[in-house]
Formats: structure tokens, C-alpha cells, sequence
């Protein structure tokens, strides 16, 4: 049996929210075109999906119900059957239902990518793990963005993705990137 025979890929919150202020520099470029490729190649064996989407409870949010950003980006809406989980905080297993989706369709292992590495990602393949799931984090396929520190210096978004995946690597889950994921997916 391969490592994915009861795997779900969940993509998180990939919305147009995050293109508008006060969202600052984000780093990976290339996350949209990776994502795309997951979303491809998964659709094509059939096993599970499940999107994530963030529904603000703020109502000056990018990410609010209400607002353009709340959609998701070009290429990564569901599509007609694909189940969607809404959630008001970072981790998609919190006030949402699906824990339970994926116990009734047999999955033990998450495929993770998505908007933002070091929030709503982490967050979520943290709570995973913990939950029992064997998390798989595609670190090519998130971005995230320069934050300000505590003692107001600006931490590039470079460094900020590095350190989350480095953490979540040690303790929570494998970080791979996109063409390693696909290779495992095609050997299936």
C-alpha cells in the first residue's frame, strides 16, 4: 500500500483577499503555479479533496464574507462535488466539521498547502498531527508574508517560511515540495 492510498489534499484559504492591503510582501511566487499542479494531478487520481476557505467574522476584513477577497484565486475554486470547509480562525479544524469528514472517508494522512505558511497552514498541520493525522506540508506550494517583530524590525517573508517549515518538519509534519509529491502521487 503506497504512503497516499487514504489521503486527502486540503488546500487553505488560497483567496484573493490576501492581494489587497494590509497584507504586505510575500515571498514564493511560484505557489499559485504548484498549487494549480497539485490540484491537477490530485483531481486526476480521484482520492479526496477538501478546500478550506477563511470567512472573516471581521467585517473590515479582506477575507470578510462581504468583501472581493473572500473569493478564492484563478484556479483553485471547487469544483462542482468538491466539498468546502469555512472556518472564522487559523486552524481549519476548529469550529468546523472537518475532522469528521475525513474519519468517514478513511483518511490518515493530509496533504497540506495553501495561504499562510506560518498561520492558517501551520496552525492547521499542527492541530492535524496532533489529531493523529500523518501530515504532509508541500513548502513550495504556501506563501507568506514580511512580519514586524515585536521590537519593530521586519522579518522577510524568506525567513519567516523557512523557520515555520523548519519547525513544523521537526515536530509535526514532512515538508516536501511540489514535484516530490507528484512523484509519490504517480508511483501510486
Amino acid at each position: 500500500m503506497s504512503d497516499l492510498a487514504h489521503a486527502a489534499l486540503i488546500p487553505i484559504d488560497v483567496q484573493r483577499g490576501f492581494d489587497y492591503a494590509p497584507w504586505g510582501r510575500r515571498n514564493n511566487p511560484a505557489m499559485e503555479a504548484n498549487g494549480r499542479r497539485l490540484l491537477a494531478a490530485w483531481r486526476e487520481t480521484a482520492r479526496p479533496l477538501i478546500h478550506v476557505r477563511h470567512d472573516s467574522i471581521l467585517p473590515d476584513s479582506t477575507l470578510h464574507p462581504s468583501h472581493p477577497g473572500n473569493g478564492f484565486r484563478d484556479g483553485f475554486e471547487p469544483r462542482a462535488g468538491e466539498p468546502l470547509v469555512t472556518k472564522s480562525v487559523n486552524a481549519a479544524f476548529i469550529g468546523t466539521d472537518l475532522d469528521l469528514r475525513l474519519r468517514r472517508l478513511g483518511v490518515d494522512t493530509v496533504v497540506l498547502f495553501g495561504v499562510s505558511t506560518d498561520m492558517c497552514v501551520s496552525t492547521t498541520a499542527r492541530v492535524a498531527a496532533n489529531l493523529g493525522y500523518r501530515v504532509l506540508l508541500v513548502g513550495d506550494a504556501c506563501f507568506c508574508f514580511d512580519l514586524v517583530d515585536a521590537d519593530g524590525r521586519t522579518v522577510d517573508a524568506d525567513t519567516v517560511s523557512r523557520a515555520h517549515l523548519a519547525t513544523l518538519h521537526a515536530e509535526f509534519a514532512e515538508v516536501l515540495d511540489t514535484e516530490t509529491l507528484l512523484s509519490r502521487l504517480r508511483s501510486d
